[in-house]
This record gives C-alpha cells, sequence and structure tokens, in this order.
C-alpha cells in the first residue's frame, strides 16, 4: 500500500493533539477517516506508530522517529505548492509587530518558512501587547502584525483574519465532567477556574461569560500558558482556552483533556493588520501573499 499525503496530515495531527476526536474536529472529518488512515500508515510503514489508550494516542519510538520525517515531507511538499510570484532575490527589511500568544504557539514555524524563501529579506519581530501594536501600526514604527485580530478594536486598521482557533474547555483525565451527558458555563462556573490573563484573555473571557447568569469562580490569574496547563493537569482547577496552545500533556507528563461546551464561545482569530490605506512595499506584500497561501485565502 503507497504512503500518501493524507495519511500524513492526519497521523501529524493525530500525534500532535493527542486524540483521533481532537483531530477529526481541527481536520474537520470523521473519526473514522482519521483511524482508518493511520492504520494504512502502519501498516505501509511496518511499525506501530501509536500506543492507543483509553485516554487517546501516544506516540511509540518508532512513531517519533516518523514524526520527523513526516514534518519534513509535508514541509518540502507545501514549499513545491506554495510558489510565488516573488523570488529569492526580494531584499530589504520587514518590521513585523507580534503578541505573547501568536509569537509563542503560532509564528516561529511561518518565519523560518519566509527566511528560506526569502534569504535576502531581513525579517525584524516584535513582541508587543495589542496597544502598543496598534500605535505602532499607526505611526509606522511597524510594517505589518500578526496577532490576535479578534481583539483589534481601533478602525484605522486593516485586519485579515488566517485561523480561528476553537475555544474548549480544559480538565483533568479522569475529572467527571468527562462524562456528563453534556457540560456548558453553568457546570463549569461550579468549578475552581484559572483565568489565563496573557493578550487580554481574561477580558475575552469574560464577555463570553456576561452574557449569562453565570461566573467562573475564580482561583487564580496568571500570565502563564504552561502555569494554567500544569494547574489543571493538577487538578487544580479548569480553564477555557483555545486549540492552539491546548497540548495533551503537562510539563510533568500529566493529561489535559478537553470538553466542548454547549454555550456559544467565540473563538480566538489569528491573523494579519497593517495601516489602512498603507502602501504596501514588495516586503509586505510578500509577507502577506505567502500567509494568503499557506491558509488558502482567496484573492
Amino acid at each position: 500500500m503507497a504512503l500518501n499525503l493524507r495519511q500524513l496530515r492526519y497521523f501529524v495531527a493525530t500525534a500532535e493533539l493527542g486524540q483521533v476526536s481532537q483531530s477529526a474536529v481541527h481536520l474537520s472529518i470523521s473519526q473514522s477517516a482519521i483511524t482508518t488512515a493511520i492504520k494504512e500508515l502502519e501498516q505501509t510503514v511496518g511499525a506501530t506508530l501509536f500506543d492507543r489508550t483509553a485516554h487517546g494516542m501516544s506516540l511509540t519510538d518508532a512513531g517519533r522517529q516518523f514524526l520527523s520525517h513526516a514534518y519534513e515531507i509535508l514541509q518540502k511538499v507545501e514549499e513545491a505548492t506554495q510558489l510565488t510570484s516573488y523570488t529569492d532575490a526580494l531584499s530589504g527589511m520587514l518590521t513585523v509587530a507580534t503578541s505573547y500568544t501568536v509569537i509563542g504557539y503560532f509564528l516561529p514555524l511561518h518565519i523560518e518558512r519566509l527566511r528560506r524563501r526569502f534569504p535576502g529579506l531581513d525579517i525584524k519581530l516584535f513582541e508587543l501587547n495589542r496597544e502598543s501594536i496598534e500605535e505602532g501600526l499607526l505611526t509606522n514604527r511597524y510594517d505589518i502584525a500578526v496577532l490576535l485580530t479578534s481583539n483589534i478594536l481601533n478602525t484605522e486598521l486593516t485586519t485579515e483574519k488566517l485561523l480561528s482557533s476553537e475555544r474548549r474547555l480544559w480538565v483533568p483525565a479522569r475529572h467527571p465532567l468527562l462524562s456528563a451527558e453534556s457540560v456548558g458555563l453553568m457546570e463549569t462556573s461550579e468549578e475552581s477556574y484559572i483565568m489565563l490573563t496573557v493578550d487580554e484573555a481574561s477580558h475575552s473571557s469574560l464577555k463570553y461569560w456576561s452574557r449569562t447568569a453565570f461566573q467562573p469562580k475564580i482561583t487564580l490569574r496568571t500570565s502563564s500558558i504552561e502555569a494554567v496547563r500544569s494547574l489543571v493537569a493538577n487538578g487544580q482547577g479548569v480553564a477555557i482556552l483555545s486549540d492552539m496552545v491546548h497540548r495533551p500533556w503537562s510539563l510533568e507528563g500529566r493529561r489535559i483533556e478537553t470538553i466542548n461546551l454547549r454555550d456559544p464561545i467565540p473563538s480566538m482569530d489569528v491573523g494579519l493588520a497593517w495601516r489602512r490605506n498603507a502602501e504596501f512595499t514588495p516586503a509586505m506584500a510578500a509577507f502577506r501573499s505567502y500567509f494568503r497561501q499557506a491558509f488558502h485565502i482567496p484573492n
């Protein structure tokens, strides 16, 4: 049986998310399609790639080795199929403002690809809060920004969404809510709540809580996503955060599960922003073109 790109993409998603169910949601396909693809892939490579447990999928030694090859193959295919009209001769400097969450969980891979595609382009990154990013774009201190566009309020800026990351309830393994038929903000309000504050997360959270008759029982506010991860995994509380920052394991190696909430929870949107009516330089145009192609944004 021949290896194909579909199998590789399903394998990578499952390896990163740790659950077939989460991979299916992320890829907008059925769980059975992922399960079948992984079984076919294991038959093709002649090795077991995952240990299947009641709590999810964990990579075997062979799986960890294969993941490295899968990343490399998919990267090469992406580069080959996303050629632009810009050439390696593109040069100059591009100043890019970005926020904490975006630079930590989204941007590094894309910056690495951009620097390989345009070796003559000097990309300068600046990590800032939203207010500083908005002010810097309006005063031409920065050419363009990659940030949480769902937080942008200034009408003098143009935004372009690249992806929407769903927010779900994080709970430790074997939490009673995992066996509940339905979970919403009412049930969540009865649990100790760990409130993330970085990148205006607490403000975004309270906006959707305020639409209900319930409030989170906040026991700790922290700017550290890793702190939230560890506290949830160790049974110290629950949190509602986006799939983009979710990892199935804490630093201590404890499991973090996610639950889809029945209440409408807005997604965390990531995208580009620039000053309205700004004249795009070749570097800005190449930067935007890369992301539009990477996330299949129609022209």
